[in-house]
């Protein structure tokens, strides 16, 4: 079963995301989505090799809430630096951040979290993954966006993947 299978949640993900992109349940959908949702993590289980531990599934459901939240507020104050920048210019900076998670799943989280949050950009990570690089578009205080960083992404994170 885990070779027809090899991630049930990823399957049924895929066929679930095909009938709602199409708007349709006709018989030729629900078999397209069916062989997507079979066929995507078979021949693409190679790619893959090894596979995410969950440790603490409900930080999910805090990290997902928390994210949506800094990504309506980012937006708001992204908006408000680019409407006040003839005033007052952001103040844009690359900060390091020392990184204490290792695991790659939760980095490839963390990296598609600074991905959404209007602000920030992933500019590097450094070979032993122990800094990242970030652009931030307005930072008033380096330390205290480190800190807030570290404890409102990478820490559920460390929850969740290690």
């Amino acid at each position: 079963m885990n070779r027809l299978f090899p991630a049930p949640l990823l399957s049924l993900a895929l066929f679930v995301l095909w009938l709602v992109l199409n708007l349709s349940v006709s018989p030729g959908n629900l078999l397209l989505g069916a062989a997507l949702g079979i066929l995507a993590p078979v021949l693409m289980a190679p790619l893959r090799p090894q596979h995410a531990h969950i440790r603490r599934p409900l930080v999910i459901a805090r990290l997902i809430g928390r994210v949506g939240l800094d990504v309506i507020l980012s937006n708001l104050q992204v908006a408000r630096g680019v409407l006040r920048a003839s005033s007052h210019p952001p103040r844009s900076a690359f900060v390091h951040i020392p990184l204490s998670l290792r695991d790659a799943h939760g980095l490839a989280a963390l990296s598609m979290i600074t991905t959404v949050v209007p602000g920030t950009v992933w500019s590097e990570l450094a070979v032993d993954r122990s800094i990242l690089l970030l652009h931030v578009f307005d930072l008033d205080d380096e330390a205290a966006f480190i800190e807030h960083f570290k404890h409102t992404y990478e820490r559920p994170l460390m929850e969740i993947f290690e």
